[in-house]
C-alpha cells in the first residue's frame, strides 16, 4: 500500500493545486462564506483518519451544557439517509451514522442533527430547536460557512505538519488553511508528555500570535460498559477475548489494553464500517467481545456479550480552563 502510495504522487500534487485554488477562492471573496447570528463554533482536521473529533465535541458539550443551550450539526459521514434529520428517540444508527448516533444516545437532551449542506443544516436546526451555540463537527473544510471560533485537531506522532497530501499522505487541506484556527489541540499525546516534547512540537506547528495550542491525551474508562453492566478491566485478565474495531487508528487503544495486561484477537475493520451479518455471525461465535463506542452503537442489537469502553479527551494544564473562557468570551461577545 506504501508502494501504491508513492507511485500516486503526481496526483497529489493535483489534488494539492486544486485544494489550495479552492482556499484562495474562498479567502478572495469568489466563493462566499456565509456568517450566522447563532454562535458556530467548529472542530475539525487538515487530515483524513481519527484525530479525536467526537470526543472533542463530547468534551464540549460536557463543559458548557450547564451553561448553554446547544445543538450539535453533523454531516453524518456514511449515514443512509438524505438532507436533513433532526434526531429523535426513534432515529436510527443507519439513519444518522456512527458517531453522531453516539453523540445523541449520550447526550439525548441536546439537539442533534445531520445535513450534508451544512448551512441549510444551521437554518432548519436553529428554527426547530432556537440553540444558544451549534458546535459543528468535522467541518474545517466546509467554508461555506464562517464560524465564529475553530479548533483545529492533529493527532501527536503524525502532526499534519509532517504529512502530504492525498493519496500520497493523509491531508486533505493545505498546511496553511491551519491559521484560520482559533486553538490548536495536540491529541491522543502521552498522559506524561514532558515539557521539551510539547516545546518541540509548538516548533513544528509553528502557530500564529492569534492562535492558541493545546496538549490533550485520552483517558479511558477503568470498565468495560456493557448493555445492562459493566466490567472492571482487571476482571477481563485470563479471559478469552476479541477486540474489534471499526475505527480509522486503533492504536491507541491496542496500546492502552497491552498496558493493561490483556491478551486478545484483534479484528480490525475500516472506519465507520457496517458489519455484514457473516461477520456479526462470526463475532457472536466469540466468548466475549469488547469494542469502542463508536463500534458499540452498530453492533449492541447484534452481538451478544458485547462490552466497550468509553473514551474521553484530557487537557495538559489549564487546557480545559482555557477553552471554557475562550468559548465564554465569545457568548458574551455575540449576546
Amino acid at each position: 500500500m506504501q508502494l501504491l502510495r508513492k507511485l500516486l504522487f503526481p496526483f497529489s500534487l493535483i489534488y494539492a493545486l486544486v485544494v489550495h485554488l479552492r482556499n484562495f477562492l474562498f479567502d478572495k471573496g469568489v466563493f462566499s462564506s456565509q456568517k450566522f447570528d447563532v454562535p458556530i463554533v467548529c472542530i475539525g482536521n487538515l487530515s483524513v483518519g481519527g484525530t479525536g473529533k467526537t470526543p472533542m465535541t463530547e468534551f464540549l458539550i460536557v463543559l458548557l451544557k450547564p451553561h448553554y443551550k446547544l445543538a450539535v450539526l453533523s454531516r453524518g459521514y456514511k449515514r443512509k439517509s438524505d438532507g436533513f434529520l433532526l434526531a429523535d428517540e426513534q432515529t436510527t444508527v443507519e439513519a444518522l451514522g456512527d458517531e453522531p448516533f453516539q453523540i445523541h444516545q449520550k447526550f439525548p437532551d441536546v439537539a442533534l442533527a445531520v445535513d450534508a449542506d451544512r448551512r441549510e443544516g444551521i437554518r432548519l436546526l436553529s428554527d426547530a430547536v432556537k440553540p444558544q451555540m451549534i458546535i459543528l463537527d468535522d467541518a474545517f473544510q466546509h467554508r461555506k460557512v464562517k464560524p465564529h471560533f475553530s479548533f483545529l485537531l492533529t493527532p501527536y506522532g503524525d502532526l499534519y505538519t509532517d504529512d502530504w497530501y492525498l493519496p500520497t499522505g493523509n491531508l486533505r487541506d493545505s498546511k496553511k488553511a491551519a491559521q484560520r484556527a482559533d486553538i490548536i489541540v495536540v491529541t491522543k499525546c502521552p498522559s506524561k508528555i514532558t515539557k521539551t516534547e510539547q516545546g518541540t512540537i509548538l516548533e513544528k506547528l509553528k502557530p500564529h500570535k492569534h492562535q492558541v495550542v493545546l496538549f490533550s491525551f485520552l483517558d479511558y474508562d477503568d470498565a468495560f460498559h456493557g448493555p445492562s453492566e459493566k466490567m472492571e478491566v482487571e476482571a477481563l485478565h485470563g479471559k478469552e477475548i476479541t477486540l474489534v474495531t471499526g475505527i480509522a487508528n486503533p492504536a491507541p487503544l491496542v496500546g492502552y489494553l497491552k498496558s493493561k495486561g490483556l491478551t486478545f484477537e484483534h479484528l480490525a475493520f475500516k472506519d465507520h464500517h457496517f458489519f455484514t451479518q457473516k461477520e456479526i455471525d462470526l463475532l457472536n461465535r466469540k466468548r466475549l467481545v469488547i469494542t469502542t463506542e463508536k463500534d458499540f452503537v452498530r453492533l449492541r442489537n447484534h452481538v451478544s456479550n458485547l462490552y466497550y469502553l468509553p473514551v474521553m479527551h484530557r487537557f495538559m494544564g489549564d487546557g480545559q480552563h482555557i477553552i471554557y473562557d475562550a468559548l465564554t468570551k465569545l457568548m458574551k461577545e455575540r449576546s
